[in-house]
């Protein structure tokens, strides 16, 4: 078998002819794989205790001659194996018919003990030619490795030129690789893998939220991690603090020829979503213009340029939000829309307006799904054929404005009435110095004028009704409204007067 085809292991070393080894024993009583670990070097040493000058991965070749004149030969070979493996010496190799005939039943007794590979090596065959095989089949894979290298780049190269360069890229490098390979994007959702379908949606998903969490880090990084038995590798793509997303792949530690070539498809995918970012920013702008269109009344052109260039509008009655300020600045938030705006064919639209994120859409669970994936809030707006639109996006700021809830819909505002949006630090200010010369009088008086008032407006203004109400007499009542007129300036005899007074109550209740 030619050199080239092996990998440096006892096992190529045992198949080559012209060496005449022999494996001493049964390889069943060996380790498992132990035949396949690498052999890094041959050494040859008559050393009683090598191991000193040894490192790990070796195969040790020796005549014997240091158990020569030995008192208790088994105990001294004995220990002699076990320090060889306990430094990790892969295999040991005996020249027979140099100073022994044959191997020694205490050497192959021994490693048959600690379960080391034992091989003859006969007298014609020179320990160096042992070691010269091995250093061939090292430099022939560290060749074709090289070689490989160098075809799967070239390979990744010429995907790269094809009209989904990214896309070919990513499936050249599975293939090259013979592994599962996945993008996630800036959002931390997995938008192409290859080949498809082939991890376990558990998995896919643990792998999912180490991939976010890198991306929340935000710092440019290479990591490896295991998912039950499986080992994956992780590289960012983009600059450090504006990630574009991370490239996945099924398998450990790669080899020095591994990591080039995924080295060079990181940096392929890295200028192809740098690319695709200084687009996305163009249709950024784009898209808050027609914003401001459908702003402006006229949703012709917005619903032109959105169907030739993102397959579509959605359809009326739409639903408006408006998003917070720090959703509006995230563009994992803009990619993750526009990746489903493009999956959904124009189902959702969404564009910048000052600062806040207007979105588009009759499916509610767009919302919901957004406000989830990044802890965002959202004004909601009631459904509106695009002639409302401007109706519908002041609605939606003044649910975002008005509500707490991840999501208010303006519904819920609307319910409350239209006193409920007096509720402003603006609003307080003037309700206090409206009522200012009531409560003066009452802290100085000890009277109730303030709470006369609140009692006979909300019957009314009917003097009886209140009275009753207090548990006092109608001529206090009286009496006290007229005061209060006094000190307010204000004739309450007036629908307006009353009016006012009444919201001036509203909101300064409990104040």
């Amino acid at each position: 078998m030619d050199a080239a085809s092996e990998a440096p292991t006892l096992r190529a070393l045992l198949r080559r002819r012209e060496l005449h080894l022999r494996l001493e024993g049964d390889e069943a009583e060996l380790e498992a794989g132990a035949l396949d670990q690498p052999v890094r070097w041959v050494h040859s040493t008559d050393l009683a205790d090598p191991t000193p000058f040894l490192s790990e991965g070796l195969a040790l070749l020796t005549t014997g001659t240091q158990f020569l004149d030995v008192e208790d030969e088994s105990a001294e070979i004995a220990a002699y194996v076990h320090r060889l493996v306990a430094r990790g010496v892969v295999g040991l190799g005996f020249g027979t018919e140099v100073v022994r005939d044959g191997i020694p039943p205490a050497l192959a007794e021994a490693c048959r003990n600690e379960r080391m590979p034992l091989f003859e090596v006969p007298y014609r065959t020179p320990f160096i030619a042992v070691a010269r095989a091995n250093a061939e089949t090292i430099a022939a894979q560290a060749y074709a490795r090289r070689s490989w290298a160098l075809a799967a780049q070239r390979a990744i190269a010429l995907a790269a030129l094809r009209p989904d360069g990214l896309g070919a890229t990513l499936a050249e490098l599975s293939r090259q690789l013979d592994t599962w390979v996945g993008l996630f994007d800036a959002a931390g959702v997995l938008s192409r893998e290859h080949p498809a379908g082939a991890l376990e949606e558990p998995m896919l998903e643990e792998l999912a939220d180490e991939v976010g969490a890198v991306l929340r880090r935000g710092a440019r990084a290479g990591s490896s991690l295991r998912i039950g038995d499986s080992p994956f590798t992780m590289q960012t793509l983009g600059r450090g603090g504006h990630l574009r997303g991370v490239i996945a792949i099924a398998a450990g530690e790669l080899d020095q020829e591994g990591r080039g070539v995924v080295t060079s498809v990181v940096a392929m995918a890295g200028l192809a979503l740098e690319q695709q970012q200084s687009l996305a920013r163009a249709h950024s702008v784009l898209r808050a213009g027609l914003v401001h269109s459908l702003l402006a009344g006229d949703p012709v052109l917005a619903r032109r340029i959105s169907r030739d260039l993102w397959g579509g509008f959605p359809s009326a009655p739409v639903l408006v939000g408006v998003t917070d300020a720090a959703t509006a600045r995230s563009d994992a938030v803009a990619e993750w829309l526009a990746l489903r705006a493009s999956e959904t064919r124009g189902a959702v639209f969404h564009g910048r307006a000052e600062d806040s994120m207007v979105v588009v859409s009759r499916d509610e669970e767009i919302f919901t799904e957004l406000v989830e994936r990044f802890q965002s809030r959202i004004g909601l707006s009631e459904p509106v054929p695009y002639a409302e639109f401007g109706d519908a996006h002041a609605q939606a700021v003044t649910a975002l404005r008005r509500g707490a809830a991840p999501i208010t819909r303006f519904r819920e505002i609307a319910a409350s009435g239209v006193l409920s949006a007096l509720d402003s630090e603006a609003a307080r200010s003037l309700a206090a110095a409206r009522l200012a010369p009531l409560r003066e009088h009452d802290e100085r008086e000890g009277t109730a004028l303030v709470e006369t008032v609140r009692m006979w407006l909300e019957q009314d203004a009917r003097i009886d009704a209140a009275a009753t109400a207090l548990g006092v007499h109608r001529h206090t009542v009286r009496a006290r409204i007229g005061l209060a007129q006094r000190l307010l300036g204000t004739d309450l005899a007036s629908f307006a007067a009353r009016a006012d007074l009444w919201a001036a109550l509203q909101v300064s209740r409990g104040g």
